[in-house]
């Protein structure tokens, strides 16, 4: 098992994407690919089995896929499976296709994280890691030629790349102990070592905002970058995708995180009810609107708020108002000094 190993992420359909196996997760419900997997599975007169956690559960294609098998990984409830739990699965289906499926020489994978309201790149990181922990420790099937990640949105398959490429450059995982690669093994190594691992001690800002089509290039482009450049992990929730006690998970990230920011343009009634918390519990709040004032709900009007016309102009303005912010760090708290002025 000295051969290197191909890691890519492509933009492409999970259900006609070729490869020898696609691995999944069940977290106690079906989410996104796995579900659609699941469906089309099922859709074909097949009985779908479902692990229970910690287990596994194997699925011929039956030709309704393009890959040959489908590994279904039980993991916990999705508002516990978070960047340790991502490292933790992706570790274990290398782990579980080197003892059932020695054979495999392509696996694809999903990404886990980012649709539910995780940080895209802390998660992204935590499933490489996953798969590095089970390549150091010699624990992967010894064919294993090429991991694939599959990602239908195409904007993020972008972002990630460049987070992969600054990872693996020429990409390939490095299996060898070749003098002349072992330098950037260690590097990279040392950089996923405590992905996951200590995730949750890294500060993170609480996004509150409609998890809309309409809203997602605000994300992405107008709030995202300005709170990674700042060093804050960016979270929120998407209420569709949780089942079970998702108030409570919301109640937590606030409670923990560093600074709420909150897009306010929508009038989105879970959006006020985010921010009302965050005030109640003291946490430092950014509330943002679009074009105008006048969107905001009487409650909030007198509170400052960053007004921006586009997403560029928001990304400038929020980055501004986290630079002040982490610049006016109390040192004797966690919680950040939230500067009470006019609305910008």
């Amino acid at each position: 098992m000295s051969k290197n190993i191909a890691i890519e992420i492509v933009t492409a359909d999970v259900l006609n994407f070729e490869a020898d196996v696609l691995a999944l997760k069940f977290a106690r419900d079906l989410y996104g690919a796995d579900l659609v997997v699941h469906d089309k599975l099922a859709s074909s007169g097949k009985e779908v089995h479902l692990p229970e956690i910690g287990d596994v559960a194997w699925h011929s294609s039956n030709e309704c896929l393009k890959t040959e098998k489908v590994l279904f990984v039980g993991v916990k409830p999705l508002n516990q499976f978070r960047y340790g739990e991502i490292r933790e699965f992706a570790s274990k289906v290398l782990n579980t296709l080197t003892d059932e499926k020695p054979e495999t020489r392509h696996v694809a994978l999903t990404l886990h994280g980012p649709g539910y309201g995780l940080d895209e790149i802390e998660a992204f990181k935590s499933e490489l890691a996953g798969l590095l922990d089970a390549v150091n420790s010699g624990n992967y099937p010894p064919s294993l030629e090429v991991i694939s990640f599959v990602e239908r949105n195409s904007q993020r398959t972008e972002r990630l790349q460049v987070v992969l490429d600054s990872l693996f450059p020429d990409g390939l995982i490095l299996t060898n102990k070749q003098r002349s690669t072992a330098g950037r093994k260690r590097r990279v190594d040392k950089e996923l070592q405590s992905v996951g691992r200590s995730s949750a001690e890294k500060p993170h800002v609480f996004v509150a905002m409609p998890f809309a089509t309409t809203m997602q290039d605000v994300f992405d482009y107008g709030i995202q970058p300005p709170v990674k450049k700042a060093k804050f992990l960016c979270e929120r929730a998407d209420y569709a995708f949780f089942t079970g006690d998702v108030i409570q998970w919301v109640r937590e990230r606030i409670t923990s995180a560093a600074l709420v920011i909150a897009e306010l343009t929508d009038q989105n009634p879970n959006v006020y009810l985010e921010v009302g918390y965050a005030w109640g519990k003291n946490i430092p709040t950014v509330l943002l609107v679009r074009d105008s004032a006048d969107h905001l709900k009487f409650d909030v009007r007198g509170q400052r708020c960053l007004i921006y016309t586009t997403i560029k102009e928001l990304e400038k303005k929020l980055l501004r108002e986290l630079q002040g912010v982490t610049a006016n760090k109390d040192s004797r708290s966690p919680r950040y000094v939230h500067r009470s002025t006019s609305s910008l």
